[in-house]
């Protein structure tokens, strides 16, 4: 028996997330992260499984043709956080284009009251990082690493990973490349 044909992806359609308030969730990264709220779906049935569960499904331009999406479920238990995860593991990444761009977002987050930590640099791109409101951890990076430096760090990929899978440690034989890389930025 053949194995079937691996599918050729064109990207994520959307991403989605559990948020607590829909209007709150839209307004926050209409009026904060600067996306355009680009439509909504309720049913007061799952379609999928046809269970009766009513729910707002609301979808944000993240730009590039990538799509945020948040589901509010209003009788749904209240939302928590896997407790034996840290706040810091789960997030949602958004690129920026330039350093400027990462400080006037820092600088527009924090007039909206939100704590900001960073920017932290992190070799090859720097980042900031905030939470929405319903407690989901948001990134900003700018890359600024070179082709060449983003090669080199692919390059060695798999012997970290490996190495990775056998000590359960950060590889040592690959450091020495990420304290080149970051004294080269």
């Amino acid at each position: 028996m053949t194995e079937a044909k691996a599918p050729s992806l064109g990207g994520i359609h959307h991403v989605a997330y559990r948020c607590k308030d829909a209007k709150e969730t839209v307004d926050f990264y209409r009026d904060v992260m600067g996306m355009d709220f680009m439509l909504a779906i309720a049913e007061d049935a799952v379609p999928s499984t046809g269970d009766p569960d009513p729910y707002m499904h609301v979808f944000l331009d993240a730009g590039g043709g990538n799509v945020l999406a948040f589901f509010e479920l209003p009788n749904a238990p209240e939302m928590g956080r896997d407790a034996a995860t840290p706040d810091w593991v789960q997030h949602i990444a958004f690129k920026v284009d330039s350093e400027e761009a990462l400080m006037d977002a820092k600088a527009r987050a924090e007039a909206h009251g939100l704590d900001v930590v960073g920017p932290t640099h992190h070799g090859v791109f720097k980042s900031i990082y905030f939470f929405d409101p319903n407690g989901h951890r948001l990134e900003l990076a700018w890359q600024f690493g070179t082709p060449d430096q983003m090669q080199r760090l692919r390059d060695v990929a798999e012997d970290m990973l490996e190495e990775w899978s056998r000590t359960r440690k950060a590889p040592r034989h690959a450091a020495w490349l990420h304290e080149k890389i970051a004294a080269e930025t």
